[in-house]
């Protein structure tokens, strides 16, 4: 498979402070890869700088077999790289309807947005119901599932998922984990991050663990859910 999204020892600083040191991964075509670790641990770092809202300290990404080197992160959204920020990163002053138009806007589509609701609509009822309030009025779950219908009405090449069940309740994170499922069985291509270790295992193709900026284990999520004492070892508690 192609790689379609990696990154050779990647530093990423916040000032002074040292956030990520020296990661390496990839994620091919139709992969889904997840990064897992504690809070803190440097996660959201390495999605911010995927996304260019930060820039490297040193080291190289690469998006479709190109150096990201000075792209924007509107420049990799039209390109097709979606990321979905931890706290969803829906806009709360515009409805839901108004929030689907904005994403399919933002690449070229052939369908027409109508005809691109319709799936939308009918994977995620509960925002037909709602799709002329405004996203800020949302309930936290109804928010990510706004986010993840995002990735439905205009499917990107690589979809960035920043800790899609923070703060929901059990109900809500097995819906959004089971869009993401919809969305690795279309052949997206899926990176997340997430704490909830054991449903990022289950979903994953492949993982890494990440502790105070580094990688400490990789490997296929089969193998690491068969071994809790190693996921123990790193992260305190394997969920």
């Amino acid at each position: 498979m192609a790689e379609v999204l990696g990154a050779k020892d990647l530093h990423l600083s916040y000032g002074p402070i040292n956030a990520v040191r020296g990661v390496s991964f990839h994620l091919d075509e139709g992969e889904t890869i997840a990064v897992i670790g504690a809070n803190g641990a440097g996660k959201t770092t390495i999605m911010r700088g995927l996304s260019a809202l930060i820039k490297p300290k040193s080291g190289e990404i690469s998006f479709l077999g190109e150096p990201l080197g000075r792209r924007k992160t509107s420049d990799l959204a039209r390109a097709g790289m979606l990321h979905i920020p931890e706290g969803r990163g829906t806009i709360g002053g515009l409805t839901v309807l108004e929030n689907l138009r904005v994403a399919y806007d933002i690449r070229p589509n052939d369908t027409a947005f109508a005809a691109a609701l319709e799936p939308v609509f009918n994977h995620f009822p509960r925002l037909s119901e709602r799709s002329s309030q405004r996203a800020g009025s949302l309930s936290g779950g109804e928010q990510q599932m706004l986010a993840l219908a995002r990735a439905l009405i205009n499917p990107p090449r690589v979809l960035l998922v920043d800790e899609p069940s923070l703060g929901l309740s059990p109900v809500m994170v097995k819906e959004a984990y089971q869009a993401l499922a919809g969305f690795q069985s279309s052949g997206m291509s899926v990176m997340l991050v997430e704490q909830n270790v054991r449903m990022a295992l289950r979903l994953a193709d492949r993982a890494y663990v990440l502790q105070q900026g580094e990688i400490v284990l990789e490997g296929p999520s089969d193998d690491l859910l068969s071994k809790p004492e190693v996921l123990d070892a790193y992260l305190g508690s394997h969920g």
